[in-house]
């Protein structure tokens, strides 16, 4: 039957009950620590799995693939620049002396919040995450208590762990994932187990210590190629932006449930700061007024194969080679990456990244909303 009005209405009055609790945001950390998906991992699959990421991923900001799913920089690596503070180093990158005074990131391209599976693009999920913060965190305690305080530069502070930012922006792949073996009906069904262990994980989190929680909800996944090329060849199912109706329908709803979780959350721990942002309505209001905001393509990719409509095709990723037909084929990317929103199907482009950003920071898309702190100038790095 799908999403009902009445389950819309009891999830909103459940929003609407916890909404007196909220704080004022504050964006002075000493640290952030970062846990998540592909939209804000910094290299951990590639490190963790070496997985292979070729250009041109990469190809704007550092010149090289940087581990990142993007021709540039993530979302992430703008909001910590708007906080003045150094991009965020993978837990599991060994080289390139990696300084973690000021956060660790656990994200990992291809995560989901349910445990993973033998089939799972990553082994990484939100409770491996976790168990990896508790890792670090004990870790970063016994080298700061040796004599000497040689380690002091490279972990944080003891008091940083209470007092810093705590970022996640993680369920993007249970949603998308589940279309390929469940109907919506089914995927709804199975929300309340996945929230569940998103709500296990801020607890674990909060045994912790933390107190400082930034979710990013999950954006339209009906709008990104690769869910247009597998599941909208039906006209029908695409909506008047030529976006898939039952992801983006998904999408809502579990939003709607972990904005009323984060809500129960936050009334549930008062001590806590709990900030919960929407980034399904940047990304839905980008990809239908695009060419408003700058932008030449809503959903076609840039990097990939097969030209208009998306240039995509499941079979090879950004930057690979493969032999299709008895011909090698390169899936290679647009002459001009900041006219696009997708950067190879799946992912953003920095320009597109850059655009949610700047929305994120005029602080209307949040939960508490903090535009009476704006101007909130975003620093770029050039």
């Amino acid at each position: 039957m799908g999403v009902t009005m009445l389950q819309i209405f009891y999830v909103s009055v459940l929003v609407s009950v916890f909404l007196p609790y909220a704080d004022s945001v504050n964006f002075n950390y000493p640290t952030v620590f970062n846990f998540g998906d592909s939209n804000s991992d910094t290299s951990n699959l590639v490190a963790g799995l070496g997985v292979r990421l070729d250009p041109p991923n990469g190809q704007n900001y550092f010149k090289t693939p940087s581990g990142r799913f993007s021709d540039g920089r993530l979302l992430i690596d703008f909001l910590m620049d708007a906080m003045d503070m150094p991009f965020l180093n993978a837990y599991l990158e060994s080289l390139g002396l990696p300084n973690f005074r000021k956060g660790c990131n656990f994200a990992a391209a291809g995560s989901t919040i349910l445990p993973a599976n033998p089939t799972s693009v990553s082994p990484f999920s939100f409770g491996v995450q976790i168990s990896q913060f508790l890792r670090f965190k004990s870790r970063s305690l016994e080298l700061i208590a040796k004599p000497g305080r040689k380690y002091e530069k490279y972990v944080p502070a003891e008091d940083y762990f209470g007092k810093g930012l705590y970022m996640i922006d993680i369920g993007q792949n249970d949603i998308a994932g589940a279309f390929y073996s469940k109907t919506l009906d089914q995927l709804i069904a199975s929300f309340p187990s996945i929230l569940e262990e998103f709500e296990s994980g801020l607890k674990r989190l909060y045994e912790q210590g933390a107190r400082n929680f930034w979710i990013h909800n999950t954006g339209p996944l009906g709008c990104l190629a690769q869910n247009v090329a597998k599941f909208g060849t039906d006209p029908s199912k695409l909506d008047e932006f030529g976006c898939v109706s039952g992801h983006n329908q998904a999408a809502k709803l579990f939003n709607l449930q972990l904005h009323a979780l984060s809500a129960k959350f936050r009334g549930q721990f008062p001590d806590s700061n709990v900030t919960y942002i929407d980034i399904f309505s940047i990304k839905s209001n980008l990809v239908a007024n695009y060419s408003r905001f700058g932008f030449e393509q809503s959903i076609m990719a840039c990097c990939g194969i097969g030209g208009p409509p998306l240039n995509y095709d499941s079979r090879i990723s950004c930057g690979q080679t493969k032999i299709l037909d008895g011909n090698p084929i390169t899936a290679t990317a647009c002459n001009d990456s900041s006219e696009y929103i997708n950067w190879d199907g799946i992912h953003y482009t920095e320009a597109a990244n850059q655009f949610v950003s700047s929305q994120i920071l005029t602080g209307k898309y949040s939960d508490p909303p903090f535009s009476d702190q704006m101007p909130f100038l975003l620093t770029l790095k050039f």
